[in-house]
C-alpha cells in the first residue's frame, strides 16, 4: 500500500538527522526506524489511490441514480396531484 522507496527515503532522512553516536549504530537503527514508520502507517485508516478513485466513481454513479429517482418521484407526485 505504501511505496517502499518513500518509506526508505523517510527512514534515511530520520537516520541522517540523528546525533552521530546514534548514527554509528548503523543499519540496525535505520531498519528499526523504517519498521516503526511502516507499523504506524499501517495503523492509519487509509486506502490507496486506486481504491479511492474506484469509490469516487461508485459514489458519482450512485448520486446520478439518486437524482434520476428524485426526478421520477417528483413526476409521479405531480401526476398524482393533477389527478386529485
Amino acid at each position: 500500500m505504501f511505496d517502499p522507496k518513500k518509506l526508505e527515503q523517510i527512514a534515511k532522512q530520520i537516520h541522517e538527522s540523528m546525533p552521530q553516536p546514534v548514527k554509528e549504530l548503523g543499519k540496525d537503527v535505520e531498519q528499526k526506524v523504517r519498521q516503526v514508520i511502516q507499523n504506524q502507517l499501517g495503523k492509519l485508516d487509509m486506502v490507496n489511490r486506486e481504491e479511492f478513485d474506484v469509490q469516487t466513481q461508485v459514489l458519482l454513479r450512485t448520486r446520478q441514480k439518486l437524482n434520476d429517482l428524485e426526478k421520477k418521484l417528483a413526476e409521479l407526485e405531480s401526476k398524482l396531484v393533477d389527478k386529485a
